[in-house]
């Protein structure tokens, strides 16, 4: 399957761009602190806006190994 049509199936009801909370939630309702030390350390790739992490979807693909870099 080539990797726009992962981008598109999974995660679909979720906005291209989520939160902390929402990446825990797509990650298996994982902890907020778990969520956080993944950011901090750059093993999911995000920006911040003020104080808050903005995460795009396709870097928690990347990440879960769904989709290539």
């Amino acid at each position: 399957m080539k990797n726009n049509g992962v981008y598109h199936l999974v995660f679909r009801d979720y906005p291209d761009v989520v939160n902390a909370s929402q990446m825990c939630e797509m990650l298996g309702n994982i902890n907020i602190k778990a969520g956080y030390e993944l950011l901090k350390s750059g093993r999911i790739k995000s920006f911040m806006i003020g104080h808050c992490y903005r995460i795009p979807k396709i870097h928690i693909l990347e990440y879960m190994g769904v989709v290539e870099e």
